[in-house]
């Protein structure tokens, strides 16, 4: 579903990506590790189109994206959920689905699919983004994120600062995601993240340094203690 061949991207004169690696197959959650700084979300914004890479290729369902624009990764069918979720803080839930909703595509997720996906924001339908928990937020941003009608979706940091029991909500909702489509995910939690994923690359430097299946990774205590601070 997803081909990252040696990807190089930069911020200005800054080198972050320094020859990436990595493929998510059709039906897997695969996660990306590592520290704060270490490539996770610039990776993620490198498939998505919002910083291309210099060197490199990027396929998605067998196209070459590398050097596409985000609007028509979007229509290609890659969902994105950002580290800071940027939902519509002045628009009500369901406004924030509304707005999202991709024409481009066959609808597979309806405004009653994202609600009965995500139950607990359903008696929130009427409030307005900035009114809601992070917690809250975060299922606001991925619901969002299917609103597009995805074929595979990018997820950064959606642990990142919520409560252990949402977290454990998380959990539930993304794993049952994987029956629609294969999902990327960045992440620190790496208890969270191993626990759902089938395979697990680790990411220190802007460079691969760990790529196998979720229980070798949980497995290497060496490369958990140099790159995971595990």
């Amino acid at each position: 579903m997803l081909k990252v061949e040696d990807i190089h991207t930069y911020y200005d004169d800054s080198y972050i990506l320094q020859g990436v690696d990595l493929e998510v197959n059709t039906g897997e959650i695969v996660c990306l590790l590592g520290r704060n700084g270490a490539g996770k979300s610039t990776t993620l914004k490198s498939i998505m189109g919002y910083n291309h890479p210099r060197q490199g290729r990027i396929h998605f369902k067998d196209q070459d994206i590398t050097q596409q624009s985000v609007y028509k990764n979007v229509r290609l069918g890659l969902g994105y959920v950002p580290e800071d979720r940027r939902i519509f803080a002045d628009l009500s839930v369901q406004e924030n689905f509304e707005v999202s909703f991709n024409d481009a595509t066959e609808t597979r997720w309806s405004i009653d699919d994202l609600f009965a996906t995500f139950p607990l924001l359903d008696k929130f339908r009427h409030r307005k983004g900035g009114e809601l928990s992070g917690g809250e937020q975060q299922m606001v941003a991925i619901a969002r994120a299917l609103a597009c009608q995805p074929k595979m979706l990018l997820l950064d940091e959606p642990c990142e600062g919520l409560a252990p029991v949402i977290v454990e909500q998380l959990d539930k909702i993304i794993i049952r995601l994987k029956e629609h489509f294969p999902i990327l995910l960045a992440e620190q939690n790496a208890h969270f993240a191993l626990g759902i994923s089938d395979r697990g690359y680790v990411i220190d430097k802007g460079k691969i340094r760990f790529a196998g299946t979720s229980e070798e990774l949980q497995q290497n205590d060496e490369i958990k203690r140099r790159y995971l601070s595990v």
